[in-house]
């Protein structure tokens, strides 16, 4: 079969469509011929370089396929089953994975980055890593939400506890993940404040639903917030981009507000003040992928077109060093789709 491996870390110089042997399946695995793939953030990050990855490897967290293959151990699956692949990696049986916390499974993995991934014409899987592709939607769709549909999902409703009636601020809301951020936030019935990086994006983010969008590069963030707010702040802000934003995010945070963040694009390295946190009795979230549960929420909120995967541009695999770029260069609402 054809991949995209990486055998170096670099610029999109070093991804190669290669091919390699054919992947061999374990009884409890079935063999998924890829439909569809997507690329994320973290392929670009894996490519340039995360310590500890073993090299040669094939990037990619998301896919969506058709089982060619089943172990004699499987038993929820059968030859020609429509499917998408969860990214998550994890035991099963310790006792975060049994108290359905798999996110903070202490083997926790991911595609395309602890193993091979998914930018392959085949991928073997465990059938544990498997759900049932909806109807409603084509493999391109289906392979663009898996990793940021259920980061989104636990951030929300997992972490922050969102409920109707809040007001979120989403960062970010023409990448994948901010675009489900958005989407999920309206399907809860919260009121949603939006930011993109072009006039462009903000009327895709209108049209997604947000009730303001804004542009994080020219407007005044902070005072369209208060405005909105009647002073008030936000209940809470989705955070994904770290430095560049974090200050206007702690801002524009009301009384009992909760940042949470997945992610630090822009830098790692943020301040803290203190007081505002106890007196205004604020919480600052972590949050890392997301539960099966999460997934399967994220499934469900598909299934009955509450809310849709964006599908930005699709480019085929041997293509590979376009399509990030187009990532890397901010060019997209949504997600980046690969076929083989």
């Amino acid at each position: 079969m054809k991949a995209v491996r990486i055998h170096e870390h670099g610029g999109t110089d070093v991804l190669v469509w290669e091919e390699i042997s054919d992947p061999v399946i374990k009884p409890d695995q079935v063999l998924v011929q890829t439909k569809a793939a997507a690329i994320n953030r973290l392929d670009i990050w894996v490519r340039r370089g995360i310590p500890g990855i073993s090299l040669p490897i094939i990037l990619g967290s998301d896919a969506a396929g058709i089982i060619k293959k089943v172990g004699q151990g499987v038993s929820d699956f059968i030859v020609g089953d429509a499917v998408i692949i969860n990214p998550l990696l994890f035991c099963g049986k310790c006792e975060a994975c049994v108290d359905g916390r798999e996110n903070e499974c202490p083997f926790i993995g991911i595609f395309g980055e602890s193993t091979d991934g998914t930018n392959c014409e085949f991928i073997a899987v465990d059938q544990r890593n498997l759900r049932k592709k909806p109807d409603n939607i084509d493999f391109e769709s289906a392979a663009s939400f898996p990793l940021a549909g259920q980061t989104a999902y636990q951030m929300l409703i997992n972490r922050a506890r969102v409920k109707e009636g809040d007001t979120v601020l989403v960062w970010g809301s023409s990448s994948g993940v901010g675009s489900f951020g958005l989407q999920i936030a309206k399907a809860i019935g919260c009121n949603v404040i939006a930011t993109s990086g072009s006039a462009v994006k903000c009327k895709q983010a209108s049209d997604l639903g947000a009730d303001i969008s804004l542009n994080h590069y020219e407007d005044d963030i902070l005072g369209a917030v208060k405005d909105y707010t009647n002073g008030s702040g936000v209940d809470v802000v989705f955070e994904h981009s770290g430095a560049s934003t974090w200050d206007v995010s702690m801002k524009i945070l009301g009384k009992h507000g909760r940042v949470v963040t997945c992610g630090a694009t822009t830098g790692p390295k943020v301040s803290i003040d203190l007081r505002y946190i106890f007196f205004k009795q604020q919480s600052i979230l972590g949050s890392t992928m997301g539960n099966v549960q999460a997934l399967d929420a994220v499934i469900e909120l598909i299934k009955t077109d509450k809310i849709k995967p964006i599908v930005d541009e699709i480019f085929s695999m041997e293509k590979i060093a376009d399509a990030h770029k187009h990532l890397e260069n901010s060019n997209q609402f949504g997600k980046v789709v690969l076929i083989p």
